[in-house]
Formats: C-alpha cells, sequence, structure tokens
C-alpha cells in the first residue's frame, strides 16, 4: 500500500500466482479495510502489469543491467557470476531454461533475480515495476521487507526512475500466523480497539532505540483491556446494534457485562440466552413452570423488590427452589450478574424472556 498525508491510498494486490484461497484472502483483506474505516483511491492487481514487468526486464538487458542466467535455482547465495559475461552466442545456442539477474553494484553485491523461470517477475522487482508506474511517493512495508528497499532502489536507477521514495516500516507481531485480524473480529474485538492496540505497539517499537527485525509480542491479555474500554466508551444504543439488538437499556445491560467478560462477542452470547426460549430448568421442573406462569400473569413492578416479594409470595418457594429457577428463566443460565442490579435493564421484556 502508498500512504501519506493529503495524498491518495493505493491498495496493490500482489497476485502474481492466483488461487482460489488467495481470492478468498482479497476479500477478507478489503471487508477489514472497510470495517476499519480506511478508505483507498484505487485498487489494483500486479499481475495487470506482467506485460511491463516483462518490458522492463527486457531494458535492463538491453542496458547490460541485468544478464541471463542458466545456473540451477538452488544456486548458491551470493551468485558466483557464472553467468554473467556469457556471449551473445552462448546465451542463444544454449536452450536450458534461465532467469534473468541484475548485476550487482555498489548497493548490493547480490545478482539478485529479477525474472523467473516460469516467466513470472520476482516480488522485489515487480514491487520496484508497480511502485515506478504508479508513482508512489510513500510506501508502507512490514518490518521483514526491509532489506528489499536497497534492491527495489537498485533496479528503479537502472531504469533511468529518479523519484525519491520513502519507506514507512511496521514491526511484524510474533506468532502473526497464529493471529489474524479476521479471527479477532470474529471473537468480538472490535475493529477501534485492534486498530488502537497495533498502533500502540508500532509506537512503541518505533520510540525503541535499535530497531530490529525481531517480532513485536503480540499480548492478547493487553487487546482484552483495550477491548473493555471501547466497549465501554461506546454509547448504549450502538453498542446494542452491535450486538444486533436496538435498545438503550441492552446496551446499558451489555456494559455490565464488561465486568467479566473482554468482547462483544462474548457478551452476545450472555444476552442471547436472556431472550432464548427457555426449557424447565432439570431437578426444579415444577418449580419453573409455577413461576414462568406468574410472571407471564403479574403486574408490572418497577422496582425489583417488589416484583421478586410478589413471585415469592404466590409461589410459596423459596431459598433455591425459588432463586436458582427465576434466576434461570430471567438471565438464561444459574449465576451471573445479580437481578437486582439487571432487573431495571429487562423489565420491559419480562413476558418475552419467560416465555
Amino acid at each position: 500500500m502508498q500512504s501519506k498525508k493529503n495524498l491518495p491510498l493505493i491498495v496493490r494486490m500482489e497476485d502474481g500466482k492466483r488461487s482460489e484461497a488467495m481470492d478468498t484472502n482479497e476479500d477478507a483483506f478489503l471487508e477489514i479495510l472497510a470495517l476499519f474505516g480506511i478508505s483507498y483511491s484505487q485498487l489494483y492487481y500486479q499481475s495487470n502489469n506482467f506485460k511491463y514487468h516483462l518490458q522492463f526486464a527486457s531494458t535492463l538487458l538491453d542496458r547490460k543491467k541485468a544478464f541471463i542466467c542458466f545456473c540451477p535455482e538452488n544456486k548458491a547465495f551470493p551468485y558466483d557470476g557464472t553467468c554473467e559475461h556469457l556471449s551473445s552466442d552462448e546465451i542463444l545456442n544454449n536452450p536450458s531454461p534461465f532467469v534473468i539477474r541484475m548485476k550487482p553494484s555498489s548497493s548490493t553485491n547480490d545478482s539478485f533475480t529479477i525474472m523467473q523461470r516460469d516467466k513470472y517477475p520476482t516480488p522485489v522487482f515487480a514491487r520496484a515495476c508497480d511502485d515506478m508506474l504508479q508513482g508512489a511517493s510513500t510506501l508502507i512495508r512490514e518490518e521483514s521487507c526491509r532489506e528489499d528497499a536497497s534492491k527495489e532502489n537498485l533496479v528503479r536507477e537502472a531504469l533511468g526512475y529518479e523519484e525519491a521514495l520513502t519507506y514507512l516500516y511496521v514491526p511484524k507481531l510474533e506468532n502473526a500466523d497464529a493471529i489474524r485480524v479476521k479471527a479477532l473480529l470474529d471473537e468480538g474485538f472490535m475493529p477501534e480497539a485492534i486498530a488502537q492496540y497495533l498502533l500502540a505497539l508500532g509506537t512503541q517499537w518505533l520510540s525503541s532505540e535499535e530497531k530490529t527485525n525481531t517480532p513485536v509480542a503480540f499480548e492478547k491479555e493487553a487487546l482484552c483491556h483495550m477491548n473493555r474500554k471501547c466497549i465501554q466508551n461506546l454509547s448504549a444504543m450502538e453498542l446494542s446494534k452491535r450486538l444486533g439488538y436496538a435498545c438503550e437499556n441492552i446496551g446499558k445491560l451489555a456494559k455490565l457485562y464488561t465486568k467479566i467478560l473482554n468482547t462483544t462477542a462474548e457478551i452476545k452470547v450472555k444476552i442471547d440466552a436472556i431472550f432464548a426460549k427457555k426449557e424447565p430448568l432439570k431437578g426444579f421442573e415444577t418449580e419453573s413452570k409455577t413461576l414462568q406462569k406468574l410472571i407471564l400473569e403479574a403486574p408490572y413492578f418497577e422496582n425489583y423488590d417488589a416484583f421478586e416479594a410478589y413471585l415469592a409470595e404466590k409461589s410459596g418457594l423459596k431459598a433455591e427452589a425459588f432463586f436458582t429457577p427465576l434466576y434461570v428463566l430471567l438471565m438464561g443460565e444459574k449465576s451471573g450478574l445479580a437481578l437486582a442490579q439487571t432487573y431495571p435493564l429487562i423489565k420491559n421484556y419480562l413476558k418475552e424472556i419467560v416465555r
């Protein structure tokens, strides 16, 4: 991607060898950009530039900035220059498959490959050409790609491109393969929290005296803490809508759960359980049915104490035989938040809740 303040953001899909998995990843990536509110001015696919990559490679050969190499693909690094000085006849009379390599320079002593045997450009060469074609000014790259910058600059210089490019590097996350933004979103971590956490990690990394390619530790506990804060900072109505409801009181109820839960997915399970159809509690079947009937027929009570007193008097139930089935009827589980705390937020839905 290319980005800089007041300049358009360009998203590039590096689709050298497409697959169904890549198509799925592209859709997920664009969906994530939308969730984070990141807009871009242009989306293009690297494969659309393959014809230009071939032309640029041919130009570099003509300018003697690159050479054809017939060596095995597993040739030792750095390349020893075996094919660098082959004559035109030696090249034309050799039917073997070949790659195209850059000639070494003062900035890099490696004759790195720019075109592979299958006629596809290498990632470094393709990016260098694409950034030039797109007129990129600032490039956002992972820290692990830092060493590629000198090679990309060498390619552009050899092609006569003189515009300077600025590289912005972001640290690689530890265990990155196991940490996927889409998975975090599915777990109920909010886009705002993920963005704030990643920015905090990046700021910490940038402020360190020495920036290395060592991955930055991803601490899920810290993300959980940030996610709870983000949930608490949402308006009650907005939180309710994110959980699939549209009631301010449901949002307030959801916020109560942030004392014990970290994500909207966990909270939604609790809220949905409250409104799910209830079956008589095993071991308290009779008591459950008695309380259910009383609640459905009960008058409206403003406060919980009056509501509880009415049910206790009418049912004649006491202790566990009263409180356990009542809690399950109202909350969909055997324990959790105090009924006196939740009742003001659910009292208008009692008939729906205990149905």
